[in-house]
């Protein structure tokens, strides 16, 4: 017993002055558990090998002198200087990704020069104001990704040099050029099995004669007239507003003898062949479309009411206006023209000595009917009416702009 008291004793005076060592020593960081053990270690040697003069090597461990000198992870000196990865010297001068030195001129991702001077997005310099504007105005709104906005198409039509009367209609002769060039024109009236009078050029591709055979009809008139330049020279676009006057043609009268007659009393557009409803014109167009249709009723004062679809095509040099009857016409409730069965082409050509008219007609009329009416004087009139209505439009709208640069 009085040895282990002994032994409890002697602990107790070392952990008081091991405590009083601690408390003792500078103030630095607060120590780690490792470190306390440490010191606890070292102090317990030195109380025990206080006497001996030649340390053990335990002594070694735990002596003033740093133990750990020999330990690569604890010496003062850097222990890691055969360690590539942490040594002074660069260990990558041999690796061409992470050396100080450029790298060859064969590696272009990490030469000293931009790899990338040809992509203004990467490169060094800044770019200029303008560039970034550019740059910015280009990136597409997140919520407008989905609605691209196209530039505007602008298709540049060539300009086209006017033909003359001779150009289209090379074998007229002087007298039918005369007559072409005046206020009546020139008539011709044939049956389907003869030729027509007037040949176009085939160089033009003006076939008006393969559109009205197709309808097969029996008779068939032309007309050729040209309508001279006054004060201004006619276009397309003046020869479309001057059919879209439907109303005017009731205004157009015809001469039979010292008097003018009129033919039609009423002439309105209307809405479709479905539709009979009137409808009124609509104001002169500002630009030039491909294709039109338009429906119309015209009130005979023999037939009644005629029922006509208009189809206008847009071609390189003119217009053609292609009249057809979608109704049956009536003499006295006698069907006497069915639907679809006549039909009226005239093409439209602004050429060098004014607008050129050129019209074909074609009707069928039966054998038995054919020999006792002769309705060819009645439709040629009808067709004069529709010559003169597309005259007097142009010299209106001619009229028109001269009022109109006066004021």
């Amino acid at each position: 017993m009085k040895l282990h008291g002994k032994m409890i004793f002697f602990l107790f005076i070392l952990i008081r002055g091991f405590l009083l060592y601690a408390d003792n020593s500078p103030a630095e960081d607060p120590p780690d558990e490792d470190s306390m053990l440490e010191n606890w270690v070292l102090f317990f040697n030195r109380y025990l090998n206080s006497d001996d003069e030649s340390p053990s090597d335990d002594d070694l461990f735990l002596s003033d002198e740093d133990p750990y000198d020999e330990d690569p992870l604890l010496s003062e000196e850097d222990p890691y200087d055969d360690d590539p990865l942490l040594s002074d010297e660069n260990p990558y001068d041999d690796d061409p990704l992470l050396s100080d030195e450029t790298p060859s001129d064969e590696d272009p991702l990490l030469s000293d020069e931009t790899p990338y001077d040809e992509d203004p997005l990467l490169s060094d310099e800044n770019p200029s104001d303008d560039e970034q504007i550019a740059s910015v105005e280009t990136l597409p709104d997140e919520d407008d990704y989905l609605f691209y906005e196209a530039p505007d198409l602008i298709i540049e039509v060539p300009k086209f040099e006017e033909r003359s009367i001779d150009d289209v209609f090379p074998g007229l002769s002087q007298w039918q050029r005369i007559m072409a060039m005046s206020d009546e024109g020139l008539r011709n009236y044939f049956t389907r099995d003869e030729p027509p009078a007037f040949i176009p050029n085939p160089d033009t591709e003006i076939d008006l004669m393969g559109a009205v055979i197709n309808k097969n009809p029996s008779h068939i008139i032309e007309a050729l007239i040209v309508v001279p330049y006054h004060n201004k020279e006619f276009d397309l676009l003046d020869i479309y507003n001057a059919l879209g006057r439907v109303e005017k043609i009731k205004d157009c009268t015809i001469s039979l003898g010292d008097s003018e007659y009129y033919i039609f009393t009423e002439s309105t557009r209307i809405e479709s062949r479905r539709n009979l409803r009137e409808i009124p014109d609509p104001l002169p167009a500002q630009n030039l479309p491909f294709s039109d249709t338009m429906y119309l009723r015209l009130k005979e004062i023999h037939f009644g009411n005629l029922y006509i679809r208009g189809e206008i095509n847009i071609s390189v040099y003119g217009l053609t206006y292609n009249m057809t009857n979608f109704r049956d016409v009536r003499y006295f409730l006698i069907p006497i023209i069915r639907a679809e069965r006549y039909t009226t082409i005239i093409y439209l050509e602004p050429v060098k000595e004014g607008i050129l008219i050129y019209s074909m007609s074609g009707f069928y009329m039966p054998g038995f009917i054919a020999e006792r009416v002769n309705l060819t004087p009645s439709i040629n009139n009808r067709i004069t009416i529709i010559l003169n209505w597309i005259t007097e439009g142009l010299r209106e709208q001619e009229n028109a702009e001269l009022i109109q640069e006066e004021m």
